[in-house]
């Protein structure tokens, strides 16, 4: 039987974010799983006659003690962004639901205009404000009697320039998830909370009894793409140290990038690159198996 034309109409109007999709996600991402399958540097770009060597380059990356010095890096770098961000995020989308009508619209506004704020014009904000010479953070620190920070090099120290980094990553999330999160409060009825509070639960006891289990699966997805947001952050890194000073800032979407221009080895920087999207893969599947997990209990 012929399909009717208002049958095909819904496939019609996913068809261009389907052809979207498989032209800016899925080839490049077949592309890198193929080059990462072949000798593939300099020479062979300009050439084009790469030859297959099987596993050889994930053999050599895996043997390399420095790329899992970097994916410990990274991990952490995650593990510190992530736990920030959400709590901060909370904390903000929490805060908005006591304040005020014209309040809440002044903090609100002033969340999206930094959430809106493109990424590189944000970075050079904060390497303008973290100044050696000239920044207003080194200034104010020593103002207050930090005599330390006087001429301090954020940038040449590597735990300082790792903190640095942090800071700037949890500026730019946190106001995702506090609307994120601000929006969701908003459906939660309101009895659930007068009913909590009669019963004499605090203000803690209700966020944990409340809030957060009608909430479970907005947590779950944010959670999920601020982990995707961190893992993969590069713009941010590169444009402020480079992976630098002494490989400090160094995470696997910097490696991989490293590894392929300063070294020209495309298909080693592609190996990299592959392993990144499967550890992340990974991570995300175990979380989402604890998460129908836990559902399926309660």
């Amino acid at each position: 039987m012929r399909s009717s034309p208002r049958a095909l109409w819904p496939y019609l109007l996913i068809a261009p974010t389907v052809v979207g999709a498989a032209v800016l996600l899925a080839y490049p991402l077949a592309r890198n799983l193929l080059i990462s399958f072949q000798q593939y540097g300099m020479g062979e770009l300009i050439r084009g006659d790469a030859v297959f060597t099987g596993l050889d380059n994930y053999r050599e990356i895996l043997g390399d003690a420095e790329f899992w010095e970097v994916v410990r890096r990274t991990l952490w770098w995650t593990t510190v962004n992530v736990v920030l961000i959400m709590v901060l995020g909370t904390l903000a989308a929490l805060m908005l639901q006591r304040l005020g009508r014209r309040m809440r619209v002044l903090v609100l506004s002033g969340l999206v205009l930094a959430w809106a704020s493109p990424v590189i014009a944000t970075t050079t904000v904060f390497q303008w404000l973290f100044s050696s010479r000239l920044g207003l953070v080194n200034r104010v620190l020593a103002g207050i009697g930090f005599d330390s920070f006087e001429g301090y090099s954020w940038l040449a120290h590597g735990p300082a320039a790792f903190t640095l980094l942090v800071l700037l990553v949890v500026w730019q999330s946190v106001p995702f998830v506090a609307v994120t999160l601000h929006a969701a409060l908003a459906t939660v009825p309101a009895e659930l909370f007068e009913s909590a509070r009669i019963d004499g639960a605090g203000g803690g006891r209700i966020f944990w009894s409340v809030t957060l289990p009608v909430l479970r699966p907005v947590f779950g997805l944010i959670l999920c793409l601020e982990v995707i947001w961190v893992f993969r952050c590069f713009a941010q890194i590169w444009a402020v140290t480079r992976g630098g000073p002494g490989g400090a800032t160094t995470t696997l979407p910097v490696y991989a990038y490293q590894v392929a221009q300063s070294l020209h080895r495309y298909d080693l920087g592609a190996a990299v690159a592959t392993l990144t999207v499967l550890m992340l893969v990974a991570a995300l599947i175990f979380y989402f198996r604890q998460m129908f997990k836990q559902e399926a209990e309660q």
